[in-house]
């Protein structure tokens, strides 16, 4: 496998740490709950450990707006799905705009 293919499979696994990362944080209720804590500091370590080793092959600007955008996205998502946040024509928006700039940087090239 190329290590261009390594790099997306290593920031893919880092969006999916992030957005755990996340979700225990919000079920951690201020470090009330110790155990969804600890998940919380376990997923962020992995997230950016290997948000770093991506960075090996990716291009700074793509490697980051990928991580953030598609996790931003992906929480957006899940929180009004699992934690019943509103769904308004004006979330909605923000989040369709964030993939499209995630998709924009995509587009504008990987050089190496």
């Amino acid at each position: 496998m190329s290590p261009v293919a390594v790099a997306w499979l290593q920031l893919a696994a880092a969006v999916a740490f992030e957005v755990a990362g996340t979700y225990a944080m919000k079920r951690a209720e201020g470090f009330a709950k110790p155990g969804w804590a600890v998940a919380m500091l376990v997923a962020y370590v992995a997230c950016f450990a290997l948000v770093t080793l991506s960075l090996r092959a990716l291009p700074l600007s793509v490697a980051y707006a990928v991580w953030a955008g598609v996790g931003t996205a992906v929480i957006g998502v899940l929180g009004m799905w699992l934690f019943g946040e509103p769904v308004t024509p004006l979330k909605v928006t923000g989040l369709v705009l964030v993939v499209a700039g995630v998709v924009a940087l995509n587009l504008g090239g990987v050089t190496r």
